[in-house]
């Protein structure tokens, strides 16, 4: 058996995440349709086995991706750039293979991942434009030097309990934040998170916290108190998926490449 790892890219507005699941459409017999279910039904087309993926970690509904990272294997040794050429030809055109590379077989994308980077981007202007795609519209002003103060208090390990959805099924709780910070490019705010892992809905939760203190003008140090409450009820609401998008997986130290 050969394993492979393989880098893909989605536009996630019309699945319902990444990750298969179970159950059926409401009202309907066809499986609910999500990135991996895509992704497993082109590989196994091209092998002509049923073939799973174990991907890095899942991605809520409607967050996108530009480097997420799953690997399965084949009995046989494949051609990469082939593969991709024809995988991307069966892929619908909201998925492409970005690349396709054979690893050991203790290669795991997930345990083996050291971090993964996110980002959240909002655009920030009084009206919308057509052109304004998968990002927040965001029409008050917004003080980027205050909200790196807001963001700088997550860096390091803590317990992110306040930013987590309530009653998710994993317990586990404690994150180490490498790096969170924003960055301004004309109407564009782009806020970046680099962590060992991120619980259920916590990027978007820790964005809606932040324009909370932005839109009320309070001080940063409110985000250092609403983290360390451990309430969820402290916190900003859990804003759309729209703006997030998986940037990369990081399988080195925190500041190399991806794969």
């Amino acid at each position: 058996m050969y394993r492979y790892l393989i880098e893909i890219e989605y536009i996630g507005t019309n699945y319902q995440g990444s990750q298969k699941q179970p159950q059926k459409m409401p009202n309907s017999c066809k499986e609910v349709d999500t990135i991996q279910g895509q992704l497993e039904k082109a590989i196994s087309t091209l092998t002509k086995t049923k073939t799973k993926t174990i991907f890095s970690g899942r991605t809520d509904a409607g967050v996108h991706a530009k480097g997420q990272t799953a690997h399965f294997e084949s009995e046989q040794e494949l051609n990469p750039s082939k593969f991709i050429n024809s995988l991307n030809g069966l892929l619908p055109k909201n998925i492409s293979v970005k690349e396709l590379r054979k690893v050991e077989k203790t290669f795991h994308a997930q345990k083996s991942a050291k971090a993964r980077y996110y980002r959240y981007t909002i655009v920030n202007r009084r009206q919308r434009s057509a052109w304004d795609e998968n990002c927040l519209l965001v029409r008050y002003p917004l003080n980027i030097d205050e909200m790196n103060k807001s963001l700088a208090y997550l860096r390091g390990v803590h317990d992110f309990t306040s930013f987590k959805k309530v009653r998710t099924s994993n317990p586990a709780t404690i994150c180490n934040m490498y790096e969170a910070k924003a960055i301004k490019n004309g109407d564009f705010v782009y806020i970046d998170f680099i962590a060992d892992r991120f619980l259920y809905n916590m990027i978007r939760s820790i964005v809606g916290t932040l324009l909370l203190i932005q839109r009320k003008s309070l001080p940063p140090e409110v985000m250092k108190e609403i983290l360390e409450s451990r309430d969820k009820t402290k916190a900003g609401s859990t804003i759309s998926p729209d703006g997030l998008t998986l940037i990369k997986v990081i399988y080195n130290d925190i500041n190399g490449e991806s794969i």
